[in-house]
């Protein structure tokens, strides 16, 4: 790695889908006044490119291709969604649609395309200090890293988070189809032989179904501090 441990320290979140790793990343990235790497944007933003460019999930070659020349940049700023920026255009929105998660899940597990963007992110570890969320980062990104924690909630909680953010950015979703496709979603990230979504050995593991943002926010700095 370009950096030592020392000059960037790593807070590594993983978990499932609706978990509160995005809200709860850009939070502790903005009170620590760290970078923040959203995985999931990554891997959403190549399925966004492959969409848009025509490139087959299964064609192996091409995603690397685009993960090559793909610069992405999470912008976090406070009471407000962290912007995605892809090859400087602003994508946000499309990477939240269940069409791009879907896709992002199908490619995940392709090796050559996880090695491309495994070097990809960590890249993103620089000083003053990076937060990091996704569902492999304290196992396989980043297994040095300092502080890990594993966020989880119930599937249902899950599904209901998800549907009221897409329906207030006006998406017309289904609160049943988004808990089967968060259901399936869990088996293929927990089965997958590549990088299984699970928590690392020596993570704290918090269910944030009964908590508020706050606690689990407090819970962080706790560790952290």
């Amino acid at each position: 790695m370009s950096a030592t441990k020392v000059d960037a320290p790593v807070l590594a979140l993983d978990g499932p889908s609706g978990a509160g790793k995005g809200t709860i990343g850009q939070i502790c990235a903005l009170k620590f006044g760290w970078h923040y790497l959203d995985s999931g944007a990554i891997y959403r933003g190549l399925a966004w490119l492959a969409h848009d460019q025509n490139v087959a999930a299964d064609d192996v070659s091409g995603l690397v291709n685009l993960v090559d020349a793909m610069v992405l940049v999470c912008h976090v700023r406070e009471n407000d969604v962290a912007q995605i920026e892809i090859n400087g255009q602003m994508v946000t929105d499309k990477l939240r649609t269940e069409e791009a998660g879907e896709i992002a899940s199908q490619i995940a597990p392709i090796p050559e395309v996880r090695a491309s963007l495994l070097n990809m992110q960590r890249r993103c570890r620089k000083a003053p200090g990076l937060v990091a969320d996704g569902r492999d980062m304290g196992t396989t990104v980043f297994p040095d890293s300092e502080f890990k924690v594993f966020l989880t909630a119930s599937a249902e909680i899950r599904a209901q988070r998800r549907f009221d953010q897409l329906k207030a950015k006006g998406f017309d979703v289904n609160l049943a189809r988004l808990l089967e496709s968060i259901q399936a979603r869990d088996v293929r990230d927990s089965s997958r032989a590549t990088s299984p979504l699970k928590a690392a050995e020596d993570a704290l593991v918090l269910d944030t179904s009964d908590l508020t943002v706050d606690e689990v926010v407090t819970r962080i700095l706790n560790l952290v501090n």
